[in-house]
């Protein structure tokens, strides 16, 4: 039987009157941008993450921005994040104005190696960004040692790891800030573009909001030059009627990992993921490695497995850094993964029997 990589139709007729309801409420108080949809969404947020402060706006992508830009990176600055992860990481390291120094992964995480980061520190390094990575913490104890050491500020990446945690404490709580991404495919998505910056710091998370208000938190009174990055009201209405399922569909997404890696951890060549100790993995993605991963990839897809590659080229070696003339020796495990990977069907509400089928294909295969 066909296996969709995720099924957010089901999701919603799950609890389709509560989204239903949600909308219906947006647009019979038409509050449609900020208000008290979105104000709601952020103090609920806030209690989900276990911090301080929420400051929505509109992707996670605009959240790394805002989030460096508040800490005014700027040009001379160096700021380290990993060689595997999405490009918004990397990205919005340049856009705030600095230059982007990416270090290997450590081989069986996917996260970034803190002896890598350790070595890529020079006199104009200011910042680290941890990516946990498909929903597995980043060695944290190790990076924010580093961070002390050499009085660099920290930005989490979450937007692949809501409610993680590393040693019993929730991701996004370590470091200065913390963006996370509710696109609608991550495991709380809106039904659009959506995301926010966490902290525990008053005047950063003011200094954001600003940031993001077109520079100024009353209209027409501005402080400064801003940008426009706003989460709108239905987007935090939807995520507010999602937010309360999120334990339990977490809980679901790690009980379907376990069922995948006892059926496909005694397979030749099948290298599932691995979990570090005193980690907490929320299965954003459930990735695993294969020596032949684009015919196994193409076998899967040609009988009704629908997979994807997260992510194919390793930053350092896609034509955005062609600039800085990255050698492959440079980043081992992050080459050597990208022609390894492959995300499996991952869902809250995925089947057994699906996984069933999942697993039945990777054998034959």
């Amino acid at each position: 039987m066909p296996v969709p990589f995720a099924d957010l139709q089901l999701q919603y007729r799950n609890i389709k009157p509560e989204i239903d309801e949600a909308i219906a409420a947006v647009i019979r108080d038409n509050a449609f941008i900020r208000g008290s949809y979105v104000d709601a969404f952020e103090h609920e947020f806030a209690a989900a993450a276990e911090v301080k402060c929420c400051v929505s706006c509109a992707n996670g992508t605009d959240a790394l921005y805002l989030a460096m830009a508040a800490l005014k990176v700027g040009p001379g600055d160096e700021v380290i994040t990993t060689a595997h992860s999405w490009i918004s990481t990397s990205a919005m390291i340049t856009h705030a104005g600095a230059a982007v120094v990416f270090c290997d992964t450590d081989g069986r995480t996917f996260t970034i190696d803190p002896k890598a980061i350790e070595a890529a520190i020079t006199p104009r390094t200011v910042g680290i960004i941890p990516v946990h990575l498909y929903g597995q913490p980043a060695e944290m104890d190790a990076i924010m040692a580093i961070a002390r050491k050499h009085r660099l500020w920290v930005i989490e990446d979450c937007a692949q790891a809501h409610l993680a945690r590393y040693k019993g404490q929730m991701v996004g709580t370590f470091g200065s800030a913390a963006t996370y991404s509710f696109y609608p495919g991550k495991n709380l998505g809106a039904m659009g573009d959506a995301g926010a910056v966490v902290t525990n710091d008053d005047e950063l998370a003011e200094h954001m909001t600003i940031l993001a208000r077109h520079g100024g938190l009353v209209k027409h009174q501005h402080r400064i030059e801003g940008i426009n990055s706003r989460l709108d009201g239905m987007q935090a209405a939807i995520l507010s009627a999602k937010l309360p399922h999120l334990v339990d569909w977490t809980a679901a997404r790690q009980k379907a990992a376990d069922v995948y890696n006892a059926g496909l951890n005694q397979i030749e060549d099948v290298i599932v993921p691995q979990v570090a100790p005193d980690r907490t993995h929320v299965y954003h993605l459930y990735t695993i490695k294969h020596p032949r991963r684009d015919a196994l990839a193409a076998y899967l897809n040609a009988n009704g497995v629908q997979t994807a590659i997260n992510y194919p080229t390793a930053l350092p070696f896609l034509a955005a850094y062609q600039r800085l003339g990255h050698r492959l020796e440079q980043f081992p495990n992050a080459f050597g993964d990208q022609g390894r990977v492959l995300s499996l069907p991952m869902f809250a509400e995925i089947t057994r029997k699906q996984q069933d089928e999942v697993i039945d294909r990777v054998h034959a295969f």
